[in-house]
C-alpha cells in the first residue's frame, strides 16, 4: 500500500498529533440536533488547584470510554467539561503565595485579594484541563465552564434566593464543624473520622446540698474525652428511668474551677448502660448536647475563639490553646481530688478532610439548608429506580446518609467563592436576601447596606452543575435538549459531598432527575493496597506513565479487571503488559498492510474459506457480547473480551492460519479472501477497542483505509446474522485442539521446531475428516507437518507412532526414531488418570439429585456433552495403551 505504519509503535510520535486533529475537526463538539438522540455526561469538575492524579485518570478514562462508545453508536454525545473554584483549597494556595511575598490577605483587603485570586486562576487554573487532554479526554472544550463564571454565579444566586423565600435556607445558631486552621465552618460531609489514641478522663462534680453548701461526700462521676469543654458545661444528664439517680434529678452540682451551679437533668439521650450512666452537657460544643440543651432550655456557653484558643468564658484559661488548657484543667482537677482516673481510649476523631486538623463542634450563627423535605425526592428516586446506582450495594451507603441527614451548613468564612446574597441594613440590621444589593430597607427605609462577608460552600455551586452548565436558570435550547443527563461517573468517596446534593438539587430546581445512572468507581491504590498520599510518598504521576508508555497503555491498565465500585491496585507490570498489547496490534497491522496490493484491495464478494468464516463468526459473537457488556457498564469485562480476541484469536491464530495463503501466489482468489477478512476483522476489532485505546486505533484505522476520516466518528460494529457460522467455528476449534496437542507432544519430546513430521488424522466421522481436509494447508503449517494424511482408520500407521487424542479424532505421528516408547506409555497413563478424574467429576454431578434438580438445563446439557467427550477420549487412550503394551 502507498500508506503504511511506522516500523515501531511510538505513542509520543502520534498522540499529540492525533489529538490536535480531533480538536481541529471539532469531533468532540455537540450542538442541539433533534434528528439525533442526545447522550450527556457532565464531568466531575476538577479543582483549579488540581494536578492530574490516578483518581482523575481513572474517572475520566471511564467517562471517555462511555462518551466515545455512544458517539460511535450515533448518539449526539456531549461530555460537558469544566473546573471547580475549590474555595478552601484555592484560598490556602493564594495565601501561601502571598506569604512568600510577605503579604497577608488582610493587607490586600477583600477586593485586592480577589484580584490576586482571579490572576492565580488565570495562570494555573487551566493546567489540569491540559493534563486531561493528554489522557485523550474527548470533552466538548468549546463549552468549558467554571463554577464561578457568570452563568454559574447567576444560577447560585437564583437558587439561594428562591430557597430562602421558600424557607429552606435560613440563618441560625446551631452546632457546626469548625476548622481552627482554615478558620471556616465545614459541612458534615467534609469531616473525616480517623482513629486516634486518646483518653477517657473520669471526673466527678460535687453535689450542692439542700442547705446550699458544696458536698464533700456526694459526687456524680462521668467520663469525657475532651475535659477542656467542661468550661462550657451547663448541666449533667442522667436517664429518666435510671433508679440510681432518680432522687437527685432537679438538684444542682458545682462546676469545679469555674464555680458555676449547674442542674442535674433527666433525658432519654443518656445511655444508662455506658459507664456510670452520667453525661456532662455542653450545648455549645457537642451536637447531641446542643439538642439536649434545646429540650431543657439550657444556656449555650461557647468557650473557644476561632483559632481554638480559650475565650473569656474560660476564666483563667483565657488565651490558652485548647490542648494546653486541657492539660492545665486535668492537673487542677487532680489537685482538687476530682480526677478519679485516666483510661487509655482509642476513638474516632473528626478531622477536616482538607487540612487534617481536628475540628471543633462549635455553636455559631451560620446559613443552613433545611434538609428534611428537600431530601425526600432524592430518597424516593433511588428507591423507585428512577436513578440507578451501580454497583447496587452503594444504595446502602446512600440511604445511611439520607436517613441520618442534618441541615446543611452552607456558609464559609472565606473570600474566594460565591458571596452570600444577603444584605444587612446599616441602620436597623434588617436582613434582605436579594439577587443584588437592595436600594431601600423594607423595614426602616434605610439606603445603606452591608453584604454578608461569608461565601457559600463550594459544593453548593457544584450541586447545580448538571443544569447550570447547560444555561439554567435561562430555559436554553441546550438545557431542554441535553437535560437530564444520562450517566454520572464518580468515585464512591464523594457520594455525600456531591452525588446526593446534585440529586436533590435536580428535583428541587428542575423537577426531574439530574441523571439516570450513577456509575461509581473505587480508589486507585499502590501495589501494596495502600491509599496514595504525599505522606507515604507512593503517589504515581499519570503524566509520567503517559510519557513513558503512552496514554493508551495507561487507559487500558486502569480499566482491565476493574469492576464498578471496587478499589484497584496499580502495578507497573500491568502497564508494561498494556504497552505490549499495543505493540502486538501495531505489528499485526503492519503485517497486514505490507501484504496489501499497492493499488489497494479490490474485493467486493470474497469466496470465504472455513477459517475466514470462523474468525468472522468469532468477531460477530464478540460484537454482541462486548456491546451488551458496555450497555451494562461492564467496561472491564468488555475490554478483556476484546483484548483476548485480538491477541489470541486474531493475532496468534488467524494471522498464522492465513500466512500460507498470502505467500501462495497461485490462488489469487484465496489470497484476496484472506486479505479481505484480515482487513475487515481488524477494522471492526479496532472500533471495539477504540473507546479504550483511542490513539493507536485512530492511527491504524486511518492508515488502513481511506473511506472514513476518523474512527471516532465511524459506526460501532453491529451483530450480523450472515456472519454467524456455527459449523465452521466447531470445525476450526477442533483443528486448533489438534495443533495444540501436536505442539505439546513435540515440546514434551524436545523435538526441534525445524524438524517436520508426517501426521495422520484418523476419524470415523466424515465431518471431522472434511474439516481437516478444508484446513489442511494451515494445519500443515501450524502443526509442523511434512505431510498430512487424513483417513478413516489406522491402516498403514506404524505401531510405534505417537498419538494425540482430541474430540472426534486421533492424530498419529511416526516419531519412532525420536520417541522413547516407555515415555509415550507414561504420557498416556497420565492422560488416562486425568480423564478418570474428569469422568468421576462429571458422573458425580450427573448422579447428584440436588444438582439435577436445581441446575439450569443448559448446565446439565453441558455436563452430558463433557461425559460423551471424555468417554470417547478414554476409549481411544486405552486402545492406544493396549497397542503399545503388546
Amino acid at each position: 500500500m502507498s500508506r503504511e505504519l511506522a516500523k515501531t509503535y511510538d505513542p509520543k510520535g502520534i498522540e499529540d498529533r492525533i489529538y490536535d486533529k480531533w480538536l481541529a475537526k471539532k469531533y468532540f463538539h455537540a450542538e442541539v440536533d433533534h434528528s439525533k438522540t442526545p447522550f450527556t455526561i457532565v464531568i466531575p469538575p476538577p479543582n483549579i488547584t488540581g494536578q492530574l492524579h490516578m483518581g482523575h485518570a481513572l474517572d475520566n478514562t471511564r467517562q471517555d470510554i462511555l462518551i466515545r462508545y455512544k458517539r460511535m453508536h450515533g448518539y449526539n454525545a456531549l461530555w460537558q467539561p469544566g473546573t471547580d473554584h475549590a474555595s478552601i483549597a484555592t484560598e490556602v494556595k493564594i495565601i501561601e503565595k502571598l506569604k512568600e511575598e510577605g503579604i497577608s490577605k488582610e493587607d490586600l483587603g477583600r477586593e485586592g485579594f480577589l484580584k490576586r485570586a482571579w490572576e492565580w486562576k488565570a495562570e494555573y487554573g487551566g493546567r489540569i484541563i491540559e493534563q486531561l487532554k493528554k489522557l485523550g479526554s474527548s470533552c466538548d472544550w468549546d463549552r468549558e465552564r467554571f463554577t464561578m463564571d457568570e452563568g454559574c454565579n447567576k444560577a447560585v444566586t437564583e437558587v439561594f434566593c428562591k430557597m430562602h423565600e421558600k424557607g429552606w435556607i435560613y440563618k441560625g445558631s446551631r452546632i457546626i464543624n469548625w476548622c481552627p486552621v482554615c478558620n471556616t465552618s465545614i459541612s458534615d460531609a467534609e469531616v473525616e473520622y480517623e482513629e486516634q489514641a486518646g483518653h477517657f478522663w473520669h471526673i466527678k462534680y460535687p453535689l450542692i446540698e439542700d442547705d446550699g453548701t458544696v458536698s464533700t461526700t456526694r459526687f456524680l462521676e462521668f467520663a469525657t474525652t475532651r475535659p477542656e469543654t467542661m468550661l462550657g458545661d451547663t448541666a449533667v444528664a442522667v436517664h429518666p428511668d435510671d433508679d440510681r439517680y432518680k432522687d437527685i434529678v432537679g438538684k444542682k452540682l458545682m462546676l469545679p474551677i469555674i464555680n458555676r451551679e449547674i442542674p442535674i437533668i433527666a433525658d432519654a439521650y443518656v445511655d444508662r448502660e455506658f459507664g456510670t450512666g452520667v453525661v456532662k452537657i455542653t450545648p455549645a460544643h457537642d451536637p447531641n448536647d446542643f439538642e439536649v440543651g434545646k429540650r431543657h432550655n439550657l444556656p449555650e456557653i461557647n468557650i473557644l475563639n476561632d483559632d481554638a484558643t480559650i475565650n473569656e468564658n474560660g476564666g483563667k484559661f483565657c488565651g490558652m490553646d485548647r490542648y494546653a488548657a486541657r492539660e492545665a484543667i486535668v492537673k487542677e482537677l487532680d489537685e482538687m481530688g476530682l480526677l478519679v482516673r485516666i483510661e487509655d481510649y482509642t476513638h474516632n476523631v473528626g478531622t477536616h478532610d482538607r487540612c487534617k486538623t481536628t475540628i471543633e463542634p462549635m455553636i455559631k450563627k451560620q446559613w443552613f439548608v433545611r434538609m428534611d423535605e428537600l431530601i425526600k425526592p432524592a430518597v424516593k428516586a433511588v428507591k423507585d429506580g428512577d436513578i440507578q446506582l451501580i454497583p447496587k450495594r452503594m444504595e446502602k451507603t446512600y440511604f445511611n446518609w439520607t436517613d441520618n441527614i442534618r441541615d446543611w451548613c452552607i456558609s464559609r468564612q472565606l473570600w474566594w467563592g460565591h458571596r452570600i446574597p444577603a444584605y444587612y441594613c446599616d441602620d436597623c440590621g434588617e436582613t434582605v436576601v436579594a439577587k443584588q444589593m437592595p436600594e431601600k430597607c423594607p423595614k426602616c427605609g434605610g439606603t445603606h447596606f452591608t453584604q454578608d462577608p461569608d461565601t457559600l460552600d463550594t459544593w453548593f455551586s457544584s450541586a447545580l452543575w448538571p443544569f447550570s452548565t447547560l444555561g439554567w436558570p435561562e430555559q436554553t435550547e441546550d438545557l431542554k435538549y441535553f437535560y437530564p443527563t444520562d450517566v454520572l461517573v464518580t468515585g464512591y468517596d464523594i457520594i455525600f459531598f456531591w452525588v446526593i446534593r446534585m440529586i436533590f438539587s435536580g428535583y428541587e430546581q428542575m423537577g426531574e432527575r439530574p441523571f439516570k445512572t450513577v456509575l461509581f468507581h473505587g480508589l486507585v491504590r499502590d501495589s501494596k493496597g495502600r491509599k496514595m498520599s504525599k505522606s507515604l510518598g507512593n503517589g504515581i504521576d499519570p503524566l509520567e506513565i503517559i510519557d513513558q508508555y503512552g496514554a493508551d497503555a495507561l487507559r487500558l491498565t486502569l480499566i482491565t479487571g476493574n469492576a464498578p465500585g471496587n478499589d484497584m491496585r496499580f502495578y507497573y507490570e500491568r502497564v508494561e503488559a498494556s504497552r505490549n498489547f499495543a505493540n502486538k496490534i501495531w505489528n499485526a497491522s503492519r503485517f497486514i498492510m505490507m501484504n496489501m496490493p499497492e493499488e489497494g484491495l479490490q474485493v467486493t464478494d470474497p469466496v470465504l474459506q472455513p477459517v475466514d468464516k470462523w474468525i468472522l463468526s468469532k468477531l460477530n459473537a464478540l460484537i454482541k457480547d462486548a456491546t451488551e457488556n458496555m450497555d451494562h457498564f461492564e467496561l472491564g469485562i468488555a475490554v478483556q473480551k476484546v483484548y483476548d480476541f485480538i491477541w489470541d484469536e486474531f493475532c496468534d491464530w488467524y494471522i498464522e492460519m492465513v500466512k500460507p495463503r498470502l505467500y501462495n501466489t497461485d490462488d489469487q482468489e484465496s489470497k484476496n479472501a484472506a486479505l479481505w477478512t484480515l482487513k475487515t476483522v481488524l477494522l471492526n476489532a479496532l472500533k471495539l477497542l477504540h473507546p479504550y485505546m483511542p490513539f493507536i486505533t485512530e492511527e491504524i484505522f486511518c492508515t488502513l483505509q481511506s473511506e472514513e476520516e476518523s474512527i471516532m466518528i465511524s459506526s460501532w460494529p453491529v451483530y450480523q446474522d450472515d456472519w454467524s457460522f456455527a459449523k465452521e467455528e466447531q470445525d476450526i476449534e477442533t483443528i486448533k485442539d489438534a495443533v495444540r496437542g501436536v505442539r505439546n507432544i513435540r515440546t514434551e519430546m524436545n523435538v526441534a521446531p525445524s524438524r517436520k513430521a508426517m501426521i495422520y488424522v484418523v476419524s470415523e466421522k466424515e465431518e471431522v475428516r472434511r474439516a481437516f481436509t478444508e484446513g489442511k494447508l494451515f494445519f500443515t503449517s501450524l502443526a509442523g507437518a511434512s505431510e498430512v494424511v487424513i483417513q478413516e482408520d489406522k491402516n498403514g500407521i506404524a505401531e510405534d507412532a505417537v498419538s494425540v487424542v482430541i474430540h472426534g479424532a486421533t492424530l498419529y505421528i511416526p516419531f519412532a526414531e525420536l520417541v522413547d516408547i516407555a515415555q509415550e506409555i507414561e504420557r498416556l497413563k497420565k492422560e488416562e488418570k486425568r480423564l478418570t478424574g474428569e469422568l468421576a467429576r462429571v458422573n458425580g454431578m450427573l448422579s447428584n439429585e440436588k444438582f439435577m434438580g436445581k441446575a439450569p438445563q443448559a448446565k446439565i446439557d453441558e455436563e452430558k456433552a463433557k461425559l460423551e467427550k471424555y468417554t470417547q477420549m478414554m476409549e481411544q487412550v486405552k486402545e492406544r495403551l493396549a497397542q503399545l503394551s503388546k
